[in-house]
């Protein structure tokens, strides 16, 4: 008479041992898969992003979907070698359900990581860049792959998702090695226009920052309704020099020069003509009321 456990080993033993062996050889190809794999991929990844100039946070993102590419591959794989054709069929399609489920949700955040490699790879802007878009501007503090940080000029810290930035038309005044500094100054009509283009041209030469090549210009530029237009024009390298000290400093001096110099610079104005004429009328006693 067998014991029971006789008869569980000998009813069942050799389906537990097929099982077991089963086991136990899914999870030796999945490990010498997955991290024999995973090495080779991405090495290889890296190697060939480098290679290309790509920038570490590319370099990074790339190597991190690669290393679940080669998870999902070294689970195929293995399941396939034992037989496991139900489970790796059912683990697809749980799979895909939830790759669905999760794009969905996730759709904003994904546009923003798209955006994201799109702006480290094409670098639009840099740290440390003043860009203008959609009406605001900032300084770039930091590029990251979801969001861009902007501190602005009154020191907030301004946090923009990469998506909006990727769609916007975004205006990066030092991206170039110059950069031209333009105000429009108002003369009066009967003002010597060569006279006040020599002043701008001069006290432009003479500001500390503005560069000698391109020189300063200073182009007529509109007939208005009181002025006549007289476009001050500076150069200077961004990387040097602040446009907004340049301009505050260049409107200061040449005012100040206009002003020795007797050069009006008029203000709209608006000159009512014309008369009033006050009509009499007589009242009930014949005076003469207004």
């Amino acid at each position: 008479m067998l014991f029971p456990m006789q008869q569980i080993v000998q009813q069942y033993g050799p389906q537990l041992i097929r099982v077991g062996t089963s086991i136990v050889v899914f999870l030796a190809a999945f490990v010498i898969l997955y991290y024999l794999g995973r090495s080779i991929l991405i090495r290889l990844t890296r190697r060939s992003l480098e290679a290309r100039g790509f920038k570490p946070g590319i370099v990074g993102v790339a190597t991190s979907i690669v290393g679940i590419i080669a998870l999902i591959a070294a689970i195929a794989i293995a399941a396939t070698l034992v037989g496991f054709g139900s489970v790796l069929i059912a683990f697809t399609t749980l799979s895909g359900a939830l790759a669905l489920a999760i794009g969905f949700a996730a759709q904003d955040i994904i546009a923003n990581f798209v955006a994201g490699i799109f702006i480290l790879k094409d670098e639009p802007f840099l740290t440390g860049d003043l860009i203008e878009w959609g009406g605001n501007e900032g300084v770039v503090r930091e590029i990251s792959l979801r969001t861009t940080k902007l501190d602005t000029f009154d020191n907030e810290l301004v946090t923009v998702p990469n998506s909006e930035l990727a769609n916007a038309v975004v205006t990066n005044p030092v991206a170039n090695d110059t950069l031209r500094v333009s105000y429009g100054f108002g003369i009066g009509y009967s003002e010597d226009i060569e006279a006040a283009q020599s002043i701008v041209t001069a006290v432009g030469r003479g500001l500390d920052g503005v560069l000698d090549d391109p020189a300063p210009t200073a182009p007529v530029t509109e007939l208005g309704d009181s002025a006549v237009v007289v476009s001050g024009r500076v150069w200077i390298d961004p990387a040097e020099t602040g446009a907004g000290a340049i301009r505050a400093a260049f409107v200061k001096a040449v005012k100040e020069r206009f002003d020795a110099e007797g050069i009006d610079m008029p203000y709209p104005h608006t000159q009512l003509t014309g008369e009033v004429a006050v009509n009499e009328r007589t009242g009930p006693t014949g005076a003469s009321n207004p």
